[in-house]
């Protein structure tokens, strides 16, 4: 599968942005959607992942009541509404897809396949 993700920008604190990644291929239902984000001179950050139905759904910490993933498979698109953006969530933000039906517990190098990053500016 491959990946693309858009919608990055620059946004001011308190302000809200959607990013979306369109996957080719005709079985994205069946591949577990994520999203992770890397700031310069950190390392990659796991923000959300969704199953294949999009029945469950998962997010860490430091994103958990703010963003929101979602994804239409008729689309081939898994979504991230980002809320309430702070300026600590300036990253390079990534989506990603394995075929392993499961929503926690990925490391931030474990799914498979990888799109280009969107960059995501929040101005304080």
């Amino acid at each position: 599968v491959q990946l693309q993700a858009f919608g990055g920008g620059l946004v001011q604190a308190g302000g809200s942005l959607r990013l979306s990644c369109a996957a080719s291929g005709r079985t994205f239902s069946r591949y577990t959607m994520g999203w992770f984000r890397q700031s310069p001179g950190k390392e990659r950050e796991f923000v959300a992942a969704i199953s294949w139905s999009g029945g469950s759904t998962y997010y860490g910490d430091s994103v958990k009541g703010r963003f929101t993933i979602s994804r239409d498979n008729a689309k081939n698109t898994v979504y991230l509404q980002m809320n309430s953006l702070k300026p600590e969530d300036t990253a390079v933000y990534y989506c990603a897809a394995d075929r392993t039906n499961r929503v926690t517990g990925w490391g931030t190098d474990d799914m498979n396949y990888w799109g280009k990053g969107t960059q995501v500016t929040v101005s304080s």
